[in-house]
């Protein structure tokens, strides 16, 4: 972080001092139907990304448990479950992601594109 970022931060006006949050970036100055336009894209974005790393650390956990069970009935049902509910929640979000998709058709909006610091998907 620079150390003069934190001037930055704090700007006083007439009314008073603002406070500028620096992880939202330039949507502080935005007004709120503009912020919810940027905001929720982005927020759906970062759901999918985080939705599909705990799909496959779900999954790779369930498969490792597998693996390693020797054969123990307990073990071997603790990650066919683990499996399963993995793959059922990876359904799950491919589905919102499907309703999503209708949805942008329908109303004419961009909500799947995702652009997160470097990684752009559109």
């Amino acid at each position: 972080m620079n150390p003069n970022s934190f001037s930055d931060t704090l700007r006083g006006t007439e009314e008073g001092w603002t406070v500028k949050n620096p992880i939202l970036g330039n949507l502080n100055s935005l007004t709120g139907q503009d912020f919810i336009s940027q905001f929720v894209p982005k927020a759906i974005g970062l759901l999918f990304v985080f939705g599909a790393l705990a799909f496959f650390f779900m999954f790779i956990w369930g498969a490792i448990t597998w693996i390693l069970s020797g054969g123990d009935k307990a073990h071997v049902e603790t990650a066919k479950s683990r499996i399963t509910n993995a793959i059922i929640g990876f359904i799950l979000m491919i589905s919102v992601f499907a309703v999503v998709a209708i949805i942008e058709k329908v109303f004419h909006i961009d909500i799947l594109s995702i652009d997160i610091g470097p990684l752009v998907i559109q």
